[in-house]
């Protein structure tokens, strides 16, 4: 499940989770969320992809870690 809020992507930039989309083509669920910097483009990516952890110099951890909901819901 993805929470809406703040997350940090594992190579260090903060984004928000927005909310869940469908693909129009195949119903693939997709996490929408928006950068915390720069432009603050809003990105998709498919929701499997967003929970999965990544390996990076040989430790596993999140692709995105929770950081909380700055609404404070």
């Amino acid at each position: 499940m993805i929470k809406p809020g703040k997350y940090r992507h594992y190579k260090g930039k903060e984004y928000e989770a927005i909310g869940i989309a469908k693909h129009s083509d195949t119903l693939e669920e997709m996490v929408i969320y928006r950068a915390l910097y720069g432009n603050f483009d809003l990105w998709a990516r498919p929701a499997k992809m967003f929970l999965e952890e990544v390996e990076v110099d040989g430790k596993k951890m999140p692709r995105f870690q929770y950081l909380g909901d700055p609404r404070g819901n």
